[in-house]
């Protein structure tokens, strides 16, 4: 049976950061996430009780996980950058926007399709605010993840830039 893909609630915060911390645990974290376990096995709960409230309810973020047997096995967020606001490069947003960020699946449930199943449920949540593009940044040489944006029907948009984990690639998704 394949993984269910639902938004996170705000009182499944330890979920959330059980989830993050492993996905930090990767080998491919390095070249995938902006911050370290060390730094993240160290916020207080009230960090991350505060990230899964911003992600369970309202339009200006939602964490999307993949369940499997009651396991957490995947997740993803899409963010909506304001126009005039920074990302998280430090880059000025010229125009409002939806960003993937986060993606992670366990290794044990890499593909099966659940990270094109956390994609759709991001991209449906996008298109029900109105946006027609989907965007995300891959680091250069995260080929699995670049491969599997490509699958997602991602497509480089042109744009390569350094970000603060090293040379970065914008893709973009039609929604």
């Amino acid at each position: 049976m394949p993984a269910t893909v639902r938004r996170i609630r705000a009182d499944e915060w330890s979920l959330v950061r059980t989830l993050r911390l492993d996905a930090l645990r990767d080998p491919a974290a390095p070249l995938a996430f902006l911050e370290s376990y060390d730094d993240a096995a160290t916020l207080p709960d009230e960090f991350w009780q505060a990230r899964a409230a911003g992600s369970a309810d309202g339009d200006h973020a939602a964490q999307l996980v993949a369940i499997d047997d009651d396991r957490w096995v995947g997740s993803t967020t899409a963010l909506v950058q304001r126009s005039g606001t920074q990302d998280h490069h430090g880059r000025l947003i010229a125009r409002s926007r939806p960003v993937l960020v986060g993606v992670y699946v366990r290794p044990s449930h890499r593909g099966t399709g659940v990270v094109g199943d956390l994609i759709e449920a991001a991209a449906d949540w996008c298109r029900e605010r109105g946006f027609t593009e989907l965007v995300l940044n891959v680091h250069r040489d995260n080929h699995r993840a670049v491969a599997a944006y490509r699958r997602a029907g991602f497509v480089p948009s042109g744009l390569e830039f350094t970000g603060v984990i090293g040379p970065e690639i914008e893709m973009v998704r039609p929604l």
